[in-house]
């Protein structure tokens, strides 16, 4: 008569491939993901941040040294992490992603873009040796939390909405092309308008028009012909600087010409 097995040693087994999984096929990744949430994380501290398509083959080559950088991590104190540019147009436009995959250190807010060997070895070279130094910042005016790349931001965020309305009219409502793009156009034409009429308020709020009051007729009173009157007799006349003055070369006589009250009045000296 054999002796049953017993259910102990399967059991045993079955927990220790169980519980031994996690750790040989599914241990957590040492790379930190950043977002359009809190992409400000890399303001403080040391950061070496990869940005990457998952459908670039550069980038997918690029994993596993990135990965194995990250577990040095803790001993250099340096965080690694990456972005995922299809996920993240934003931070595309922020950091003005050109070429995949593109690989940039921080440090305390001043951001250096790493152009060296992309290899295990040389990320750890990079930051132990602190070869960044000889690297030459990023401008203040072209950081990623400036305000022309706040902007930009706002323009590729602003782009992939218009992306993803496209696809919803003619996936989900059945548009026809032709009639995105009359959608589009029509709200563009819309938004326009709405936007110069705004700045025509404003300009006009600022800067407000200065409105010319109406020229009066000139009264009965004012001399409209030309006349002869010598200088002894206009004592009454408030006179205003002279507008023009004239010469008869055949009679030698002098003729002045000013304005008293809106009417032209010709003086004229005997030579």
């Amino acid at each position: 008569m054999t002796a049953s097995r017993s259910p102990v040693v399967p059991v045993a087994v079955l927990l220790l491939l169980v519980c031994g999984a996690p750790w040989t096929h599914g241990r957590r990744s040492d790379v930190r993901i950043i977002t359009d949430g809190n992409w400000k994380e890399l303001l403080e501290g040391e950061w070496m941040i990869e940005f990457y398509a998952p459908w670039c083959p550069a980038c997918q080559n690029l994993q596993p040294e990135w990965e194995s950088f990250a577990e040095w991590g803790e001993d250099l104190e340096v965080n690694v992490a990456k972005v995922d540019v299809t996920e993240q147009p934003g931070l595309s436009g922020r950091f003005i992603i050109t070429a995949l995959p593109t690989i940039y250190h921080c440090k305390d807010g001043e951001f250096r873009r790493y152009q060296g060997p992309r290899t295990k070895k040389d990320f750890i070279n990079f930051v132990s040796e602190k070869e960044w130094k000889s690297i030459e910042p990023v401008s203040s005016w072209f950081g990623p939390g400036s305000v022309l790349m706040s902007s930009m931001s706002a323009l590729f965020q602003l782009s992939m909405w218009i992306r993803t309305c496209h696809n919803y009219f003619i996936e989900d409502l059945g548009l026809p092309v032709w009639g995105s793009y009359t959608v589009f156009a029509l709200a563009t034409l819309l938004s326009g308008l709405l936007l110069g009429l705004c700045m025509i308020f404003v300009a006009d709020c600022l800067f407000p028009s200065k409105r010319r009051r109406a020229q009066p007729y000139p009264s009965n009173n004012c001399i409209n012909t030309e006349q002869d009157v010598y200088r002894g007799s206009i004592h009454s006349i408030q006179q205003e600087p002279l507008t023009c003055r004239e010469r008869n070369v055949s009679t030698g006589y002098l003729r002045d010409n000013l304005k008293v009250d809106g009417c032209n009045i010709y003086i004229i000296e005997k030579p």
